[in-house]
């Protein structure tokens, strides 16, 4: 059986991790994907004290919703691919903090951002820092037996699972893995979908659901807020052949509605969307306890 879990930025807090908790296991989700993404008030999360660590933990254990994943998108600011020293030097200390936090709160995995860098020009020299600092973040999270699980991006740096294998050839590790995206994926027209999940399905950890328009000559694709079923991602092509596969993984719902009146309702339709197409394609979500 698979679990289901739901992104962070998804659910409107609550007033605290407990009653936010609470709500996302009564919709119906196993677990949520906790958020350190660039805005200074997620990234001061990898400062929290022992007591605001406890706090979250202390709620997962009375809930049952696990911390399954951590997605790290703050490297989208401060990039392990950049040319300025002291941006790759914040990056590594960013992972290592994020490693500390992840094990603190009982989490297995971080979802790294695959990008070499977002906001300056990509070039050999960014791809090599790139992957040297790779290197040393996959030593820091094999040290406290942390996965580091790379998404498939936006981005076309790496924007495919085969381009994340190519990687692990090089820092060869069980720590470092594969984080489909399926909309991700989808969009870019270079992209074959289903030969990426069937040659690579050995390093996906997780596997995130999320719609997309698809990156054309003219238009250079949609690849967040698009409403499911309305973008150009084959889910149901895309789950049979996860279920064909034998994948048992995480499937986590993206969404960004924790700021909408309606989010509530929006969460609750997502869910129904991905339930009748689990049912189509023979996957079975294993009760929410």
């Amino acid at each position: 059986m698979n679990t289901l879990g739901i992104y962070e930025k998804a659910i409107p807090f609550q007033g605290t991790w407990k009653q936010t908790l609470q709500c996302i296991h009564e919709i119906g989700f196993h677990y949520m994907e906790f958020s350190i993404d660039e805005s200074d008030e997620k990234l001061a999360r990898l400062h929290w004290s022992k007591a605001e660590r406890e706090e979250l933990r202390q709620a997962s254990l009375e809930t049952g919703v696990r911390l399954h994943t951590l997605m790290l998108s703050g490297h989208r600011r401060f990039p392990l691919g950049a040319t300025d020293p002291n941006i790759r030097a914040k990056a590594i200390e960013i992972l290592r903090l994020a490693v500390d936090l992840a094990v603190d709160l009982g989490i297995s995995h971080i979802q790294m951002a695959g990008y070499d860098v977002y906001y300056e020009p990509k070039s050999v020299l960014t791809r090599a820092y790139y992957i040297e600092g790779l290197k040393q973040c996959v030593a820091i999270a094999a040290q406290k037996g942390v996965v580091l699980s790379i998404e498939t991006m936006d981005d076309p740096f790496l924007n495919n699972l085969a381009k994340i294998k190519a990687l692990k050839q090089e820092i060869a590790s069980p720590w470092l893995q594969g984080y489909p995206d399926l909309g991700n994926i989808s969009a870019w027209p270079e992209n074959d979908v289903a030969c990426d999940l069937e040659a690579n399905i050995d390093i996906v950890t997780c596997t995130h659901l999320k719609d997309t328009l698809a990156v054309r000559s003219d238009f250079p694709g949609k690849f967040k807020e698009v409403p499911f079923g309305e973008g150009c991602v084959d889910f149901l092509g895309c789950l049979r052949t996860l279920k064909r596969l034998n994948y048992n993984g995480g499937l986590t719902i993206e969404m960004w509605t924790g700021q909408q009146d309606d989010a509530m309702k929006t969460i609750r339709m997502a869910r129904s969307f991905f339930m009748d197409l689990f049912n189509q394609a023979g996957i079975e979500i294993a009760d929410v306890e």
